[in-house]
């Protein structure tokens, strides 16, 4: 049996450039570990320039927990470790060989062993690392153990991709993976899939796991929407997630005794000339998927992740730890004058002073893809309240108060106002339809960072 779950609140935004489903597999140069990718974690080197390294061995670790290793995805030489401002670390890169060799982690059955010699196996290949935890979004901690565990099978975002495509063919690596993450805790096991899209069988024929149908718009397949509807986080509470493209890597992990770090992710937009998938590595360089396969005539933006969360990187940048799409959309660098005065019948937009906004009322399926890109169109305001975030927010909480908590960094009113539900992730929306242009995601972000710096998280 399986829940069916409705989130009412919310917006699908279609994007043109969505991916077809056609799996390229590109030559790779260089990959890279960068541990601004993973929250609150200082590296500490484990290896120098111009050291060879096989698929799983360790390249550094956390320095608030030495057990935590981050390992190469692929076997090589350590190329370089590229330094930024306070010679803090920003990237290390290796340069893969032609063969690749493998870290041996053993087959030992899953039976036989108990759940420290679970955690062990896990830390020491450095998929530990593919689980975090709600509050915070933080790498979590191997001596504690969750309320439950979310296994996250489903985006909702713009231009997501389609997972029934991404994890066909692992249902069985899906299945260890399930008995694996048994092992660590004795709340329920949690795999989220679309309603909309129920022909996912890899997952839906898991045992051992409750399986959740949620139905609704963005932000339906954000953690956060999922924790509220299945089981809320309080003051002392952690839940555990992943994605399911991460947990086939730990079920392939348990079941060969070697890291693959492989995934598919889409490369989209409506500046990608071919949005496809392609198979890649954890940290694979995108300069041979993206080299020829955009638009030469606009300035882009190119973005590890959706378009509306995901991080900038530069055209020969490099893939996040958890992302499973590339986004590229033209940059916004242009003024329109009196742009508010014109109809506005193709501008994106929620509000109905432009045409565009009556058209967006009707559902989904009648809508056309647009053409976006990064213009605010216009600058910033006064942070005014509208009325607006509560309608594309499906959380039990109050938005705006929260929002200045944080500007203000009261932790007691942060807490009493649901600071430890929510993610930077979840104001996506809210920035959209926000018109006083503010950087709604950066202030809960580091009203997050502040509570987890307080609380000793």
């Amino acid at each position: 049996m399986s829940n069916i779950i409705t989130v009412k609140k919310g917006f699908d935004i279609k994007i043109i450039g969505e991916a077809e489903n056609n799996i390229l597999y590109p030559k790779v140069d260089s990959y890279a570990i960068k541990p601004q990718d993973y929250i609150g974690v200082i590296p500490k080197m484990m290896v120098k320039e111009g050291d060879r390294v096989k698929a799983g061995s360790p390249i550094f670790y956390a320095k608030h927990n030495e057990r935590i290793l981050f390992t190469s995805p692929v076997s090589g030489e350590v190329q370089s470790i590229k330094r930024g401002e306070k010679r803090v670390i920003e990237e290390v890169i290796i340069i893969p060989e032609q063969t690749q060799d493998y870290e041996d982690f053993g087959k030992d059955p899953l039976v036989s062993m108990n759940r420290e010699d679970v955690v062990e196996k896990l830390l020491k290949s450095g998929l530990w690392t593919l689980i975090r935890k709600r509050p915070y979004s933080v790498i979590t901690n191997p001596e504690k153990s969750p309320k439950c565990i979310i296994i996250s099978g489903f985006d909702s975002s713009p231009l997501a991709p389609d997972y029934n495509f991404l994890l066909k063919g692992k249902a069985a690596q899906l299945q260890l993976g399930v008995d694996v993450l048994r092992k660590l805790t004795k709340g329920k096991i949690h795999v989220n899939v679309s309603y909309e899209k129920t022909t996912c069988d890899e997952l839906l024929k898991i045992e051992g796991a409750q399986i959740n149908k949620f139905k609704g718009p963005h932000p339906a397949g954000n953690i956060s929407v999922q924790i509220a509807n299945l089981d809320p986080i309080n003051k002392g509470d952690s839940v555990w997630y992943i994605d399911a493209q991460d947990l086939a890597m730990i079920g392939h992990l348990f079941a060969t005794g070697r890291v693959e770090m492989d995934k598919l992710i889409a490369l989209v937009g409506n500046e990608v000339l071919n949005p496809k998938y392609y198979k890649l590595k954890s940290g694979a360089s995108l300069t041979n998927i993206l080299e020829g396969n955009t638009n030469k005539e606009n300035h882009l933006r190119y973005i590890s992740g959706t378009v509306l969360t995901g991080k900038a990187i530069t055209k020969d940048g490099y893939l996040g730890a958890y992302d499973n799409l590339v986004s590229v959309i033209r940059e916004g660098d242009y003024y329109e004058f009196l742009g508010w005065v014109l109809p506005g019948l193709k501008k994106f937009s929620l509000y109905r002073i432009f045409l565009s906004g009556f058209i967006n009322l009707l559902p989904k399926q009648f809508r056309n893809p647009v053409d976006i890109d990064t213009n605010l169109h216009g600058g910033k305001r006064a942070l005014v309240i509208t009325g607006e975030f509560e309608k594309v927010l499906p959380l039990d909480i109050y938005p705006m108060q929260l929002i200045k908590a944080c500007i203000i960094e009261d932790i007691d009113l942060m807490e009493e106002l649901g600071i430890y539900e929510v993610d930077a992730e979840d104001f996506a929306l809210c920035e959209v339809v926000d018109v006083s242009k503010t950087e709604i995601q950066e202030i809960i972000r580091n009203g997050l960072e502040l509570m987890r710096k307080e609380l000793g998280e």
